[in-house]
């Protein structure tokens, strides 16, 4: 008998095409989270799951499944999963790293220039009807040439930010749980320094970093009465690390020059202090929103699952 696999959310045809080849497939192709009882449902007698961040795969989500073998992430980040339960269950959990790294530091990319140079406004001003023409002073911005961008996390993603920055004139900094090979400053031609120097010296932050215990709420109030009053910050990781109150407090103070967010802390509410503020730009979870990124994503997300039926190392293991 074939073994049953629950994929749960539509993900793109390339993926499906290579579980329908080798197993029993039952998608549910609505919007994750999964109804309790569609989950049940879905995953009795599942041999494998196939999830998205918005999924949460706790007790609950492993108790309905008890023949289950490997969970499959179609993200980077994992936080929507208790890898702890997973492990006591003996059930392997993979994620889809590397594959979404130009994508994302795109968007961060493009964040930057959107926030610095007040593009959003320029563009709903357009939109608008309103009069305008070109004047001396209409919408100006702030270049980034010579000006310093400060990344939290110098992962794949972080390293392809600061790769873009570069390229745009920028000098960069980085914080990291651990400096990088003195191979890899060179390339980027960037500099490890403490978090509070960081800070202290950015004239943009992007934030790269994974979501953990220790990065919850890592830019608070406290961290963003250190930054500059011109300063920017991007955020392309996950939305808790950045507490959304004391954004919008700063940002209305006066204390910081604006911000760029693709992800936000009780996504996808976001904080109604932002939602009206021509300082920051809003997208909706777009870091990874390309066709090749996203069919990409779901052939590793197959692949491993398929390797752990057979009884094979997954490429891409979390637990």
């Amino acid at each position: 008998m074939a073994d049953k696999i629950a994929v749960i959310g539509r993900i793109p045809d390339a993926g499906l095409t290579l579980l329908n080849n080798h197993g029993d497939v039952h998608v549910w192709d609505g919007e994750p989270p999964v109804d309790a009882g569609v989950r049940d449902l879905l995953l009795r007698d599942a041999d494998a799951a196939i999830t998205q961040l918005t999924q949460p795969v706790d007790a609950a989500f492993l108790d309905a499944a008890p023949m289950l073998r490997v969970v499959a992430n179609v993200a980077v980040g994992y936080d929507n999963i208790d890898l702890e339960a997973c492990r006591a269950r003996n059930i392997r959990v993979t994620n889809t790293p590397g594959v979404l790294t130009d994508a994302t530091a795109d968007i961060a990319m493009s964040l930057i220039l959107m926030s610095t140079r007040r593009l959003g406004e320029g563009e709903r001003l357009v939109r608008s009807g309103a009069a305008w023409r070109w004047g001396m002073f209409l919408l100006l911005g702030t270049s980034l040439q010579n000006k310093t961008l400060g990344i939290v996390g110098m992962g794949e993603i972080g390293r392809a930010v600061a790769t873009r920055a570069r390229a745009f004139g920028m000098r960069v900094v980085y914080h990291n749980r651990r400096q990088v090979a003195p191979e890899v400053e060179a390339s980027l031609d960037a500099r490890f320094v403490p978090l509070d120097e960081l800070l202290a010296t950015a004239d943009v932050v992007s934030l790269n970093c994974p979501y953990t215990t220790d990065t919850h709420h890592l830019l608070d109030a406290d961290a963003r009465g250190s930054m500059k009053p011109s300063a920017f910050v991007v955020n392309t990781a996950r939305g808790a690390v950045i507490d959304e109150a004391a954004l919008v407090d700063a940002l209305a103070a006066g204390r910081l020059a604006g911000a760029g967010l693709d992800v936000y802390e009780h996504e996808p509410e976001v904080h109604p202090g932002l939602v009206d503020r021509d300082d920051v730009v809003l997208l909706p979870h777009l870091g990874s929103a390309t066709v090749e990124t996203r069919s990409a994503m779901s052939v590793m997300a197959a692949s491993d699952v398929l390797a752990v039926l057979a009884g094979h190392e997954p490429d891409h293991p979390v637990v």
